[in-house]
């Protein structure tokens, strides 16, 4: 149910406000785990590699969602804070139809470029027509993910984060049974884990759109009544806009890094790739903590409540502490035990333990500068943010480049544990500015 978090314990809110997030970005991960593990284990490295190399291509279209979709969670917020509940369902209309209908097209150009986007990022030839077919087949799912996601983003605005949790944990079920019946029964390999793949995330989204239905009246969609709304179109892509922004050029970075990765050979793509599947689900915790800071940061400053969207600052950056450092105990005591786990060869495992020792130490960092990120997002300060997110993604690629030659393949864990200390500086530093002139209005 809605959450208004404008008054009670900030910590509880931080904390059961994240957990749902935190079990449902657990459970979407498993999607691709469940994919990875039984390919790699019943089809063999090559095709780890192939779903590992078509990754970077669909995450351009799922971090371009990603941000448009956050936007509208801040939007949702600030009036959920504001008690103008009417306006939600102004928000699900405008966005649901706008965003579908967008996505649906870029869908549609990527199926047919496939073969293109594989070329241009070096994919190793074993594996090249292994991945053609596992990104077409997957980029049908996206219109899909675009419907969970916006009434995601407009169910976490109002404080209710238990519905992707529902939601991803009936689709995941799901998927790792298709998985097992297309893999391993019908040995239909690469093929199979993308169709289960696809075939979850429609019911994710016939699941969402059902809870938000009998869950709450101002959710209710008609497509025959529904219609755009040019006010709250223009507001909420002013949130969005920069956010997506941020997330298609850092999945686009993310593209020139996974050429780079892939000069090394398939033994590192599948290794690198291995490892930032696990990295992915361990920063779970910092990244949907972040979220949570957002939220509560954006019901507090639509209710006006200056004082409380502070302490919940502090109060999120002691608890990230804590979070921080016990995740990287794990990555660096069980990391290499956990890339064994996808059936890599013992060379792979050793590479990815090597990755895990180097970026976990950082850890800490990542999750202030996320904590930190999460506030200024909160009160509309998103285009700080992305630029902020923009140049620390060029840093690392440059510092990939440059360093290239000194430390090899681990060459990109550097780069991005340097980023990161950048993006801290930065989010740091516009804190710092937001309390010597606390009056000025967010843009």
């Amino acid at each position: 149910m809605a959450k208004d978090m404008t008054k009670g314990s900030i910590v509880k809110a931080l904390i059961f406000f994240s957990i749902p997030l935190i079990l449902s970005g657990l459970l979407q991960q498993l999607y691709s785990w469940a994919d990875a593990f039984i390919v790699g284990n019943t089809e063999g490295e090559a095709a780890l590699a192939a779903i590992g190399a078509t990754q970077v291509v669909i995450g351009i279209l799922i971090m371009a969602l990603t941000g448009l979709t956050s936007g509208i969670s801040i939007l949702s917020a600030r009036y959920f804070g504001m008690k103008k509940d009417s306006l939600q369902k102004d928000i699900l209309s405008t966005f649901l139809i706008f965003y579908t209908a967008i996505f649906i097209v870029l869908s549609f150009v990527g199926y047919f470029l496939a073969e293109p986007l594989l070329s241009l990022l070096k994919t190793p030839s074993d594996i090249f027509k292994l991945a053609t077919s596992y990104l077409k087949i997957s980029l049908i799912g996206i219109p899909f993910l675009t419907v969970y996601n916006t009434y995601a983003a407009i169910l976490r605005g109002i404080g209710d984060s238990k519905a992707p949790l529902y939601s991803v944990l009936f689709s995941t079920i799901i998927n790792i049974i298709l998985d097992i019946i297309f893999i391993i029964v019908f040995r239909w390999g690469v093929k199979g884990a993308a169709i289960a793949t696809v075939i979850s995330q429609i019911i994710i989204a016939l699941y969402i759109v059902f809870y938000a239905r009998r869950k709450y009246k101002e959710l209710h969609f008609d497509i025959k009544r529904s219609r755009i709304d040019n006010a709250v179109l223009k507001m909420g892509l002013s949130l969005s806009i920069p956010l997506a922004i941020q997330s298609t050029l850092s999945a686009a970075g993310n593209l020139i890094l996974q050429s780079l990765m892939n000069s090394f050979g398939t033994t590192t793509v599948a290794a690198i790739t291995t490892a930032y599947r696990i990295d992915s689900v361990i920063l779970l915790p910092i990244v949907n903590l972040g979220v949570a800071v957002a939220t509560i940061t954006s019901q507090n400053f639509g209710a006006n409540k200056i004082a409380r969207m502070k302490k919940s600052l502090l109060s999120a950056t002691v608890l990230m502490a804590v979070v921080s450092i016990a995740l990287t105990t794990i990555v660096i005591v069980f990391g290499e035990s956990l890339i064994k786990l996808f059936g890599v060869t013992t060379v792979s495992a050793q590479i990815g333990a090597r990755f895990f020792n180097i970026l976990g130490y950082y850890y800490i960092v990542f999750g202030f500068a996320i904590v930190f990120k999460g506030y200024i997002e909160g009160i509309g300060r998103v285009r700080f943010t992305s630029a902020s997110s923009i140049l620390s993604l060029i840093v690392r690629i440059v510092l990939s480049y440059i360093l290239m030659d000194r430390f090899n393949n681990m060459v990109i864990a550097y780069a991005e544990a340097i980023s990161w200390c950048y993006l801290l500086l930065m989010c740091g530093g516009m804190l710092v500015y937001l309390h010597i002139k606390p009056k000025e209005k967010s843009n």
